[in-house]
């Protein structure tokens, strides 16, 4: 079958290369089109449900919230394990899913459940689903600095959570922007429990006279004078004034204000998290989350684009600095990849023109492998794979092979045309070229001639084709069986390695698929002129030189060369067992993450003194440029103490 293959391919050369050429154009525009990322995603298929119950200690949050919630999705489709972690005013609870779970389908599951569980929670308890997002979605973090000193922590928080944050959120692929640090204004009211007391006013007739008092209500219309009003009832409080002057009742006809029990301020909401910068003091961070399966270097650089251009509407002193940018890591990864691709294929082609010493013939394996590599990136976009460390790793793995079928093949033909014998029309059609005269002494034109002798080649060229085509096919095949263990990994090393798998299966199944049908074309076009036998091949007289007393020897003395083998393999035990073992190899991104812990209880203050303190003492290492440190948590993800160093390049 492979030898019919080669020979319809032979014949039909329009045919292989517009499809070639199709196959190409479509892995050039799947190249520009795959996501990129420095590390595959290997985070589980998982929603969080967030609950929010102000003021409620966590073992009433646990018992009325959190074990509802965990109970019922336990039951769920696909469900692998349901996790929870409740704190003060807070629960989270994390719904694994089984591997190759669509995402989108888990989180319209979790929906589902939680509606059938919506009457068994307290009263104006509403859970709600995280991001579209997985953990390795945290692709930038910043911090807001005010070099002026002129804005307060509350100023700043204002900035990001009603200017920096509605921005940044509009920038494709963004799934959150989490703000962390600074202080969430609020008007308060505080009330004298003296006064209260005199005036016999309860604090729940208070806290419903505040609640009811900023509101508005439509009186539906009105028509006069041929023209139609809308009627309304303007009640939203705007200053604080208003807020002190809401009546709570009437005392003797008189009514009796907020502000007669107390006084009403600005103040700030109970904070859960600090975010500090450089050691200098604290300061306002964002988060920004990716959505899931996007390009995290598309979206990186759409947040900055965004940031560069809301930048001139920011306070004068109030500047945006980057705590955390994953952009430099991927762009180095993949451009040392690329520069390793590019330098393994020049070394790939130098050797193959040095051996074959036929400029044309080496042409042949030199065009198949960008070919292979690139047709390789259809099925990757078509699969989800993204271009990462261990994608492009695959296929820097498989350029050797990628390269062996063709130059095989290339190699059998170029011998077999170059060590054929010359016929005697051939050798006087190249020794006269006068052709009346070769008419005259054979009776045939040096057309027919040049005709006859071009059929041959391409009948030599073809049949050394087939002569190791189907080897080569099914050594190659063999190659690819080879990782589909690799395919069989499950959880967090499936989804590390898969990716490498994948690729290096796809470039040497379609390399294979090349050499049968792409190569014996390319020879046909390739392989003629003059050709010089092996023997006369400086290159290889000597290599063979080198090699082949080698082989004489092993082979005369048999027992000999077994026993060292075998002494060899015996060595390599004691290494293997003290070369260790690791989950991936070390990755220097040029930031360090850094996470303390501290003892259970310690108070916001407390936490943000020791995070200043730790900030300033790494700051002041001359290798480190910058630190950015959070403690505590963020309004919407949950965020243990933390400091990220970022180091210059």
């Amino acid at each position: 079958m492979i030898s019919r293959i080669i020979e319809w391919c032979a014949h039909n050369r329009f045919l292989v290369f517009t499809a070639v050429l199709l196959l190409t154009l479509a892995g050039i525009w799947s190249l520009g089109h795959i996501p990129l990322d420095a590390l595959p995603d290997i985070s589980d298929v998982q929603v969080i449900i967030h609950t929010n119950w102000e003021g409620e200690p966590p073992n009433i949050i646990e018992d009325q919230v959190t074990y509802p919630i965990v109970t019922a999705l336990l039951a769920a489709p696909r469900v692998k394990a349901v996790r929870a972690q409740t704190m003060f005013n807070d629960s989270y609870v994390f719904v694994v899913f089984e591997d190759g779970t669509d995402i989108y389908w888990a989180r319209s599951r979790v929906v589902e459940y939680l509606q059938t569980i919506a009457g068994r929670l307290p009263a104006n308890v509403h859970p709600a689903i995280g991001p579209d997002a997985t953990g390795a979605g945290w692709v930038y973090e910043y911090a807001l600095v005010d070099h002026s000193h002129k804005h307060s922590l509350a100023d700043l928080r204002s900035i990001q959570d009603w200017h920096l944050r509605y921005q940044l959120e509009t920038v494709p692929g963004v799934a959150e922007v989490a703000s962390i640090g600074g202080f969430v204004r609020q008007y308060q009211v505080n009330l004298d429990p003296n006064k209260l007391l005199a005036y016999g006013i309860p604090l729940s007739t208070v806290i419903d006279r505040v609640k009811s008092s900023t509101n508005e209500v439509g009186g539906r219309v009105l028509e006069l004078s041929g023209t139609r009003y809308m009627i309304r009832g303007l009640g939203y409080l705007k200053s604080l004034d208003d807020l002190a002057n809401v009546p709570v009742m009437a005392k003797n006809g008189t009514p009796v204000l907020i502000k007669d029990l107390g006084t009403v301020a600005f103040g700030p909401d109970i904070r859960e998290g600090v975010a500090e910068w450089n050691g200098e003091g604290e300061t306002v961070g964002g988060i920004v989350v990716m959505r899931y399966g996007l390009n995290a270097l598309n979206v990186i650089d759409g947040v900055k684009k965004k940031l560069a251009q809301i930048k001139g509407s920011l306070p004068p002193g109030v500047e945006v600095v980057a705590g955390y940018d994953r952009a430099g890591l991927i762009r180095e990864s993949i451009r040392t990849l690329k520069h390793s691709l590019i330098e393994e294929a020049i070394i790939v082609s130098v050797v193959i023109i040095v051996f074959l010493f036929h400029f044309r013939s080496a042409l042949i394996p030199i065009l198949t492998l960008p070919i292979a590599l690139v047709i390789s990136f259809i099925p990757m976009y078509y699969l989800h794979v993204s271009s990462n460390i261990m994608s492009l790793g695959g296929l820097a793995l498989a350029i050797g092979v990628l390269v062996d079928a063709a130059i095989v093949m290339v190699e059998n033909g170029y011998r077999h045309l170059s060590e054929r014998p010359v016929s005697g029309e051939e050798a006087l059609a190249e020794n006269n070229s006068n052709g009346p005269l070769i008419k005259k002494e054979s009776g045939i034109s040096a057309r027919e001639t040049k005709l006859a002798t071009e059929r041959e080649r391409v009948r030599i060229l073809i049949n050394a084709a087939k002569q190791v085509g189907p080897a080569l096919f099914f050594s190659l095949l063999i190659i690819v069986v080879s990782f589909l263990p690799v395919f069989l990994l499950e959880a967090q090393e499936g989804r590390m390695f898969r990716p490498l798998a994948w690729t290096k299966t796809l470039a040497v199944g379609f390399s294979s698929l090349l050499a049968i049908t792409l190569v014996p074309i390319l020879m046909v076009m390739f392989i003629r002129g003059k050709l010089r036998p092996e023997s006369e091949n400086p290159v290889s007289r000597f290599t063979q030189a080198v090699y082949l007393p080698v082989l004489r020897f092993c082979l005369k003395y048999r027992k000999t060369t077994l026993l060292l083998n075998l002494a060899f393999l015996l060595i390599t035990f004691p290494l293997m067992f003290r070369l260790g073992s690791q989950f991936m190899p070390p990755l220097f991104e040029g930031s360090s993450l850094y996470m303390p812990t501290a003892l259970p209880g310690i108070s916001i203050t407390q936490a943000s003194q020791l995070l200043q303190e730790q900030d300033r003492i790494l700051r002041s290492f001359p290798e480190v440029d910058t630190v950015f440190g959070a403690v505590g948590r963020s309004d919407r993800l949950p965020t243990m103490l933390r400091l990220i160093c970022m180091t210059p390049p």
